[in-house]
């Protein structure tokens, strides 16, 4: 089975780290995601948030660069949390366990900036020849297009 995310989004605020028992660094971040689409003549407009959660190393060096406004590239996987609550009713959500980020707009200077690759572990080769077959054949012919978000 294939679980794979890849999304590019906000930081709706500056990322949180906290430290396992084991002493496994954990960070905790939210990405918004704006879709704009078109309902007869008038342009709409939706907003989706994801939760996201690194460890490892590659939590430690988000933690460090990343802040509340940065645009981001973030590859992962769907993990789902399941939990039974004091009122006896079984609740779950599902996150994002990130793999790699890359940073793709600083919100301070509103402009791109090189590509920033941010990750805690090897990524395989096979992983980065698809990268950059989806980089090759981007969407956007025109620098001057934007993002919808």
């Amino acid at each position: 089975m294939l679980n794979k995310v890849l999304l590019i989004g906000n930081l709706t605020a500056d990322p949180s780290i906290k430290y396992l028992p084991s002493g496994t660094p954990v960070c905790e971040f939210t990405l918004a995601y704006n879709r704009r689409y078109k309902m007869g003549d008038e342009w709409k407009e939706e907003s989706h948030f994801f939760d996201v959660k690194a460890y490892g190393k590659l939590a430690e060096n988000l933690a460090d660069r990343l802040a509340k406004g940065y645009t981001v590239v973030l590859e992962g996987r769907l993990t789902q949390d399941r939990w039974t609550g004091q009122d006896g009713k079984n609740y779950s959500r599902v996150r994002i366990v990130a793999e790699s980020v890359r940073i793709i707009r600083k919100p301070k200077m509103g402009e791109e900036v090189e590509e920033e690759e941010i990750t805690g572990m090897d990524i395989p080769d096979d992983v980065n020849e698809e990268l950059k077959k989806l980089d090759e054949g981007k969407p956007f012919k025109d620098e001057d297009d934007e993002i919808p978000f």
